[in-house]
């Protein structure tokens, strides 16, 4: 039975609030002393390590112009993190009237009101800090003559991420997403439209993690662990119904995770010319559809040769068994699937357990670490996991305290939580999200703040949330710069996933099918005098969804919106917005234009 909505709320946003209390600290894979590479004062914020093996304490740290040691030296804070204690609390109310024309496949209007609430906050210090924002939306439906297809409804929408250090080399992180999608019953996603989603089309993504993080020394050697819990949930409609046929939902519904790493390291020139460390690691996630589970336990040892000023070769060796299973669903006595109230299939926990994937064996991987200065930072690995080559690294450039690249490539297995916690996890410190002008949802982007001003995306975290667990593979990049009072920021990003599905049971079908999805937004704003400002957005995706030709889907949109105070707190908003959708299911194209009032407390 779905909960209500209206229940879960407070429930939810204390949880995305206490998420701001603890972002989580960003580790390089491998790391060695900053001040044997460039000698330097500047600090800059590199991307979260796409390493599959977790954290890597390899690095010496280094202390920032106040004197204040972080990075892997006490684990006081994440590298990057703003030393001034800086404490920012924006609520406010606002009150729109929106009014949407639909121009294909056919003609017509809807006429709706909206009042919503929210409040953008940030904390960023030596010890602790996060950002929050989280929104809560009421549409208010004018009925069937004024308002077709659009009835009322409520909504959170929001993002977290904190981190507080309890004691020396001790932190605590912690976030949480809240944000609606369009789905359809295969799994297929869509979060940047700016028009109203239909509740028979809703998908509400709820995700918190939390857990700490270790790091200390112990003589010459650096030691670091960390451990994190994650839990999450779709909601989604329920039984769909198309030409008078029931259809499945095959959308993923909860899912828990834990992982943790560990790993000891001696860095070049502390005891040897080389630096060497040993390290292991444990991930599992259980997801409620047919009970999959997802294990995997590795052990390595690695080494780092520095070559030059600021450049190493690094390799790896260890062992890794990975494991993913699942159980059947309940059958009739034709043996057929059985469909609960809520149009899912339901597990037959009775059903033996099946191996969909397992390899278990040597890993390895070589590759380059390159850091001319603490502005840059170049990480690129090639190797063998999964029993198939394997390809992951990040890079990092900070051109100036205005303009800013990350890009990351990365390679795991998991289910859909396991990359919504990751993506979670390796988002900015201190950041701004990004929400759709016309509907207030969240976009799934951020802009970093200080100096982790680079944009950054969910991504394709959110392009799929079918129900089989999967082999992740992608590549992502954001920039973001100021020019003036000009900010502009830029993603683009690939998603790939190849399912499991054990032989025998239900999810055989999925086994083996690919989603591709391939995404890019950006973003102009700023003020246009101390009293006004604007902001101009696009996006396009394209979802490949494999198994079914007719779910394919093209989402192409832009708005543009634009707001001016009207007398101390009080402004006045205007947005406009055009949305398309293209696919073999639906071909759409709407155009909307919102005027409302904002008060900020």
């Amino acid at each position: 039975m779905r909960t209500s909505t209206m229940t879960r709320l407070p429930v939810i946003a204390a949880l995305l609030s206490a998420g701001a209390l603890f972002p989580a600290p960003a580790f390089a894979q491998y790391n060695w002393s900053d001040d044997q590479v460039t000698g330097g004062r500047e600090t800059a914020s590199a991307p979260a390590s796409t390493s599959p093996y977790g954290a890597d304490p390899g690095g010496q740290g280094y202390e920032d112009g106040e004197g204040d040691s972080y990075g892997g030296g006490d684990g006081s804070r994440p590298s990057g993190a703003p030393t001034r204690q800086r404490l920012r609390i924006d609520p406010y109310i606002e009150a729109n009237q929106i009014v949407t024309q639909r121009i294909e496949p056919d003609s017509e209007t809807s006429v709706y009101g909206s009042v919503a609430a929210g409040v953008d906050a940030s904390v960023q210090g030596r010890r602790a800090g996060g950002s929050v924002s989280l929104r809560y939306d009421r549409v208010i439906s004018y009925g069937d003559d004024l308002s077709p297809n659009v009835g009322d409804g409520d909504s959170l929408s929001g993002i977290a991420r904190g981190y507080g250090a309890i004691a020396p080399g001790v932190t605590i992180e912690a976030g949480g997403l809240a944000a609606r999608t369009r789905v359809d019953s295969g799994g297929g996603a869509t979060v940047a439209s700016g028009q109203p989603i239909d509740a028979d089309n809703e998908a509400r993504v709820y995700s918190v993690y939390a857990g700490p993080s270790i790091s200390t020394r112990m003589g010459a050697a650096e030691v670091s662990a960390n451990y994190r819990f994650g839990y999450n949930r779709v909601e989604e409609p329920a039984v769909g119904v198309v030409d008078n046929t029931v259809t499945p939902i095959d959308v993923a519904q909860e899912s828990v995770v834990h992982s943790a790493n560990a790993r000891v390291g001696i860095a070049p020139q502390a005891v040897l010319p080389v630096g060497v460390g040993i390290g292991g690691g444990a991930y599992q996630e259980d997801v409620s559809n047919s009970d999959q589970r997802v294990r995997d336990l590795y052990a390595r040892a690695d080494v780092t040769v520095p070559v030059g000023p600021g450049l190493a070769v690094v390799g790896g060796v260890g062992y890794e068994n990975v494991e993913v299973s699942n159980r059947d669903v309940v059958r009739d006595t034709n043996g057929d699937p059985v469909l609960g109230a809520d149009g899912r299939y339901q597990t037959d926990e009775n059903s033996p357990r099946r191996i969909a994937f397992e390899t278990e064996g040597l890993i390895w991987d070589v590759g380059v670490v390159w850091k001319p200065s603490r502005r840059t930072q170049l990480e690129a690995h090639y190797g063998r996991r999964y029993d198939s080559d394997s390809y992951y690294g990040t890079f990092s450039w900070q051109a100036s305290s205005r303009s800013a690249v990350n890009a990351s490539v990365y390679n795991s297995i998991s289910g859909f939580g396991g990359v919504i916690t990751n993506s979670l996890a390796n988002l900015p410190v201190g950041f701004e999200a990004s929400r759709n002008a016309l509907t207030g949802d969240f976009t799934g982007c951020v802009t970093g703040t200080g100096t982790e001003g680079s944009a950054d995306c969910l991504g394709g975290a959110l392009s799929s949330v079918r129900s089989a667990a999967f082999r992740n593979q992608g590549a992502n990049l954001a920039y973001s710069t100021q020019m003036g009072r000009l900010s502009t920021g830029l993603t683009l990003g690939y998603d790939r996933r190849e399912f499991f599905g054990a032989q025998g049971t239900l999810l055989e079908l999925a086994d083996g099918t690919v989603d591709q999805s391939y995404y890019a937004n950006i973003s102009v704003g700023g003020p246009l005098d101390p009293f006004s400002g604007f902001n101009l957005n696009a996006y396009a995706s394209y979802l490949d969804k494999g198994g079914s030709d007719l779910a394919d889907a093209l989402l192409l949109g832009a708005s543009a919106a634009y707001n001016r105070t009207l007398f101390n707190n009080l402004s006045a908003r205007a947005a406009v917005s055009i949305d398309r959708i293209d696919s073999d299911l639906v071909d759409e194209t709407n155009a909307s234009a919102l005027i409302g009032l904002r008060y900020d407390f």
